[in-house]
């Protein structure tokens, strides 16, 4: 399914918060304490003074030359979004962008505008698997709560976010409510329900991957066993792995490529930005070489079985060319099993969020492709 020019360009565009203005104005800034600080130089004072604005000028240089370049916070939302992570009056300035939802156990916050797709907070715990709580963000289509499509049902995209991070990436960094939004004023990509999943188990810098820890939290049963089952109970979904897709971008794809081969039976579709296909964290898997091995995609893709065909999108930034050769090595992959693999490569661009934000339309297109039944090569 072709994506188009628009989409594309609005998914390159950088953000407010990403211009090199930003760090070279604080950079001058810098510069200009430090002349400053040596005009005053015989005054203590005023020379503490001058060499702490200029440390302060240093970093917010660095970090916005650094957001610049990796695309994590693009807009006033996205730092409202990734403060809203901390707690006390940090998360209550989250608090501005939601009002209550209308179901139990959700809240909506407003983000893309009147256009684009209302996006709900679930909270979905899990102690029997060591979750606490998860949020959720579950993105609906324009038009969902309308009285005309009160029996219409829609296919699923579950989204998974990277290591260290957390389901807000995808409306922040990854812009899914943006992205959604343009294909809608289009009326380029059919109606979808995306959801952004927490893989997190309450602790954002464990990087888990999405397994199932002995002795932690068991995250692929966590999703395939609690979130998916609840999402298809409280929508309009259309349950059945036909109409079902898994991604994610860096640690996050791993965890879609491996909980996806497992569960072949619950996703049709794997949408895949800078997957590896090796766990990094080999250590939460214990001693045991059996359960290694069954968590390795690289070792276990080449013999296993598909009773149901499975498509599979794999993107990554050229410039990262160690993502690049994996992408088609598990492409490869695929294929020697006599599975769709597609393979896409974005010019200029590295492992970053921004390759993943750049990647989404044609992650998104491709799900939308398999869902109706598109070519199987």
């Amino acid at each position: 399914m072709p994506v188009p020019d628009e989409v594309v360009r609005h998914a390159r565009e950088p953000g407010p918060l990403e211009s090199p203005w930003i760090w070279l104005a604080c950079a001058a800034l810098a510069v200009a304490c430090v002349a400053v600080t040596f005009l005053v130089r015989r005054r203590r004072a005023a020379r503490r003074c001058g060499i702490a604005v200029t440390t302060v000028c240093v970093l917010l240089a660095t970090l916005t030359a650094v957001n610049g370049h990796v695309g994590y916070v693009r807009s006033g939302t996205d730092l409202v979004l990734l403060l809203q992570r901390g707690g006390g009056p940090l998360r209550d300035l989250g608090r501005v962008f939601e009002e209550d939802g209308s179901m139990p156990g959700t809240r909506q916050i407003r983000l893309g505008g009147p256009d684009g797709p209302a996006v709900e907070r679930m909270v979905v715990a899990d102690p029997a698997n060591a979750v606490p709580g998860g949020r959720n963000y579950v993105l609906l289509p324009p038009g969902y709560a309308d009285a005309a499509n009160a029996n219409r049902r829609y296919p699923v995209v579950y989204l998974v976010h990277g290591n260290p991070g957390g389901p807000e990436d995808w409306l922040a960094a990854g812009d899914a409510p943006g992205t959604l939004r343009q294909f809608a004023r289009l009326g380029a990509l059919p109606p979808m329900i995306v959801v952004s999943v927490d893989l997190t188990a309450g602790r954002a810098r464990r990087d888990w991957e999405g397994l199932d820890v002995p002795g932690g939290p068991k995250l692929e049963s966590y999703l395939t066993r609690s979130v998916v089952p609840v999402i298809d109970r409280r929508y309009r979904t259309r349950p059945d792995r036909a109409h079902r897709a898994l991604g994610g971008m860096s640690g996050g794809a791993f965890a879609a490529l491996n909980i996806g081969l497992h569960h072949g039976d619950e996703f049709g579709a794997l949408l895949l930005a800078m997957p590896y296909d090796v766990p990094d964290n080999r250590h939460r898997l214990g001693e045991d070489p059996a359960l290694l091995a069954a968590n390795t995609p690289r070792d276990y893709l080449r013999t296993m079985r598909f009773p149901s065909p499975v498509s599979a999108i794999l993107t990554a930034g050229a410039e990262a060319p160690g993502d690049v050769e994996g992408i088609r090595r598990l492409a490869e992959g695929f294929r020697a099993r006599g599975q769709r693999a597609e393979v896409r490569v974005e010019e200029g661009l590295g492992h970053t969020w921004r390759t993943a934000r750049v990647s989404l339309p044609y992650l998104l297109a491709f799900a939308a492709e398999v869902f109706e039944g598109g070519p199987r090569r």
